[in-house]
């Protein structure tokens, strides 16, 4: 998501769960280092899924009083629950995955090398049932998303939560026009600062050519696996009518669910949000596994 800072208070059980089946991964991605943290259900290997985060997002993404193990950490613990083990990674120049890059270094392309990465990682191991693959991305992580399953055809259901489908008009009302003008004028490889409402941050060109270049509705048409898509009817972030692009664009299997909620499903006030979406989500997962 496009994350809005927030102190991380103290964990509900639900959180203290996922913690106590948790482990921090490092795996590598054109050959530089990947933080992530898996989350495995009780039993045999499970089917898992990879969690994608948003602009400016880490692996357990918004803490708020209602969430307060974040919003993808919530997510890793309600997952196990239903029997699903769990992937959510930094990207590279985000959270924890600093080894190489900076936030600054961030692109598009770079998002989708890395979750293609963790594709791979994932079928190294034992502990996961690594022919049933399923993936979530909120946000920029579901535009990473779009392009990841297209372009990989390694899952059996996709979930896209508030994804970008039209990267100029998204990133345009985020990044406003002075940062845009700022970077159409830029030389390749040279930072822009860009002030966000709750932070300044420096970004190089070649994001900003991303926001030209990168079509999500074009790569969700190379998935014609299942897809699932849910939009916030409040969402001033993310317009509600991209995820009718996205349906659109794409042949196959669909489910279109529509909430009244904002860009972060509402948890600043309450997890039922959440909660409900994510039963949905999985609801739609277990209708088409293998």
């Amino acid at each position: 998501m496009f994350r809005t800072l927030l102190p991380v208070l103290a964990f509900l059980p639900a959180a203290a769960f996922a913690q106590g089946n948790e482990t921090d991964v490092t795996f590598l991605s054109g050959g530089q280092e990947v933080i992530g943290t898996l989350a495995l259900p009780e039993g045999e290997p499970a089917p898992v899924v990879l969690l994608l985060h948003g602009f400016t997002g880490t692996r357990d993404e918004l803490a708020s009083d209602a969430v307060p193990g974040g919003v993808f950490g919530h997510a890793a613990a309600v997952l196990a629950e239903a029997g699903y083990a769990s992937l959510r990674i930094d990207f590279r120049g985000s959270g924890e995955s600093l080894a190489d890059l900076t936030f600054a270094d961030t692109t598009f392309e770079g998002q989708v090398q890395d979750a293609l990465a963790a594709i791979d990682y994932l079928r190294t191991l034992d502990s996961v049932a690594t022919d049933d693959l399923y993936l979530v991305g909120w946000s920029q992580g579901g535009l990473v998303a779009t392009a990841t399953a297209g372009r990989s055809q390694a899952f059996d259901a996709v979930a896209l939560w508030a994804a970008v489908a039209d990267p100029a008009v998204t990133y345009g009302g985020i990044l406003g026009p002075e940062a845009m003008d700022a970077a159409a004028a830029a030389a390749p490889g040279e930072e822009v600062e860009v002030t966000l409402p709750w932070a300044a941050i420096t970004m190089r060109r070649e994001f900003f050519d991303g926001i030209a270049i990168f079509d999500p509705q074009a790569e969700i048409a190379a998935y014609a696996g299942p897809l699932f898509v849910a939009q916030g009817t409040l969402d001033d972030t993310v317009a509600p009518a991209s995820a009718q692009l996205l349906i659109d664009a794409h042949e196959g299997p669909e489910e279109l669910w529509m909430a009244e909620m904002d860009h972060v499903f509402n948890a600043f006030a309450t997890v039922e949000t959440l909660d409900e979406m994510l039963d949905r989500t999985i609801a739609f997962f277990d209708a088409h596994a293998d």
